[in-house]
């Protein structure tokens, strides 16, 4: 297997708390002392998504509320469309790729327009075939899916659609299982393997988004094949909302890349029987029969 460089994704969703000026820090602090490759958030038309009974819903954990109704809350962390445009120039100016997570087919069409590198379907909407169609006719950039709650044969249904689209070439697919925080025994990494023997050489590339504790299962995913880390992020795991428990913090984040990276180095072949950094140990060191 070659590996390709890890590509890291800090995914800051709705951990801004709906402050504009929280959401720069944390693209700023991803880049500068994470060195994460991209940031990601989430774009949702909420009267869209929801019926007006879950709407008009209080929200079913209260402790972490924005608002009074689930709907008020979610509205409260919504970026509308020029903020997700000063969050993109901000991405620029930084040096770091900016991308969204969208929710449905109005939240597509408004992302597409912002024209960002790769756009992201969460694991909830990989079934809205509406909205994939859209994309698939008028996105020409990458798109991401993740495939927690997903059966095998949905999946194999969804890389065909793009196949008969001509856009598999433009498809990642995560492994993921949808969880806040997920427990290590149902993370189920060797799906990657599954995902690489079937669609490996049909898609762009397939990764993985984890929302566990900690970071050595992130590195054992790029060696099993998912070259594309997906990690949420936050500047304190204690904050309102329930992202913030299965997300790194600044520390966690800048040890992540650094390890992948580094085990990116590792994995090779030696060139040759003894390397020179063993050849100075072998002529002082090795037994002389």
């Amino acid at each position: 297997m070659t590996y390709k460089e890890p590509y890291i994704i800090a995914e800051i969703g709705c951990n801004h708390k709906g402050d504009m000026q929280t959401a720069k820090e944390l693209i700023h602090i991803a880049k500068i002392f994470g060195n994460a490759n991209a940031v990601k958030f989430q774009k949702r038309n909420n009267k869209e998504l929801l019926t007006a009974e879950q709407y008009n819903a209080p929200h079913p954990n209260p402790a972490n509320s924005y608002g009074e109704t689930y709907g008020a809350h979610r509205e409260f962390l919504e970026f509308d469309l020029e903020q997700h445009r000063e969050l993109k120039t901000y991405c620029e100016e930084v040096g770091i790729t900016y991308s969204t997570s969208v929710w449905e087919t109005t939240s597509a069409k408004e992302i597409a327009s912002l024209n960002p590198s790769f756009i992201k379907i969460p694991s909830a909407c990989n079934n809205n075939f509406e909205m994939l169609t859209w994309l698939c006719d008028h996105y020409q950039g990458e798109i991401h899916i993740s495939t927690g709650m997903t059966t095998k044969d949905e999946i194999a249904e969804l890389v065909s659609f793009f196949d008969r689209k001509d856009r598999a070439k433009d498809l990642v697919v995560y492994n993921c299982t949808s969880g806040y925080p997920v427990p290590f025994e149902d993370i189920c990494l060797l799906d990657i393997l599954k995902l690489q023997e079937k669609y490996g050489d049909k898609v762009k590339s397939i990764g993985f988004s984890g929302h566990h504790l900690g970071i050595a299962v992130d590195v054992a995913a790029y060696t099993l094949g998912a070259h594309i880390i997906e990690r949420h992020f936050t500047l304190d795991r204690t904050w309102k909302g329930t992202d913030h428990a299965a997300s790194l913090e600044p520390m966690g984040l800048r040890k992540l890349c650094r390890d992948l990276r580094a085990t990116h180095k590792a994995l090779t072949y030696k060139q040759k029987d003894i390397l020179d950094i063993e050849q100075v140990q072998r002529d002082k060191l090795k037994f002389r029969k």
